[in-house]
């Protein structure tokens, strides 16, 4: 699977699972249009990406290609914590 296709369907695997999870009383949806691309990397038949939203939801989706199975699993988390340490020093 090339880079194009395995980020296209992410970000369409990353739109369905959060579709089917947002509150439906708030009435939103988003498209794929709303997901992107943070990180990625290809090793032989296997790919992997870390992929976030436009929402504000403080969310991030692992996402991985098993290229020898020619399965993907998606992995869902949530941000707590954003934070610069400097001048750290062990104790």
């Amino acid at each position: 699977m090339n880079a194009d296709e395995f980020f296209r369907k992410g970000k369409q695997m990353v739109t369905d699972y959060v579709n089917d999870h947002l509150d439906k009383s708030d009435g939103k949806q988003i498209t794929p249009d709303n997901v992107y691309i943070v990180w990625s990397s290809k090793t032989l038949q296997n790919s992997k990406a870390l992929l976030s939203t436009t929402l504000l939801d403080g969310m991030y989706y692992e996402l991985t290609f098993n290229g020898d199975k020619d399965e993907f699993y998606l992995d869902a988390y949530k941000k707590f914590d954003n934070k610069a340490i400097k001048n750290w020093e062990e104790k």
